[in-house]
């Protein structure tokens, strides 16, 4: 069995954040699409969805990372600018967060990740709420 590319595969927040993730201030943006006959920009428009696509920053805070790059890109797919929660450089998750594998301009084995929402993390009391 083949995968066609572009395939998406819901994944929990944990899995890819396991150690959180901290939002970079002012990085949520309008994603723009290019088109190179025109040589004019326009609002992205997700290919499944139709929604508006924006963009943010997020620092990965696994420590095992290191001295390497801890800033990933994730875009949520919102008629609507994602309003993340208020404060410099807080702590937030992502819902329905899914991720694409592809292969990079490099030939390297790359990841886009979307999600429909931006918001605070949970904390302990509502995770073990749910477990009950």
């Amino acid at each position: 069995m083949a995968l066609r590319g572009g395939t998406r595969f819901t994944v929990p927040f944990e899995a890819v954040f396991p150690h959180g993730a901290v939002f970079v201030p002012d990085s949520i943006a309008e994603a723009q699409d290019f088109n190179e006959a025109t040589r004019q920009r326009t609002p992205s428009k997700d290919k499944v969805t139709g929604e508006r696509v924006w963009q943010c920053r997020v620092m990965d805070m696994d420590p095992e990372l290191g001295s390497r790059s801890r800033e990933v890109s994730i875009k949520i797919l919102s008629n609507v600018q994602p309003v993340p929660p208020v404060g410099p450089f807080q702590q937030v998750e992502f819902e329905n967060l899914t991720v694409t594998p592809y292969v990079g301009s490099n030939g390297r084995l790359a990841y886009s990740f979307r999600a429909t929402g931006i918001v605070a993390p949970k904390t302990l009391t509502e995770t073990r709420g749910k477990a009950s």
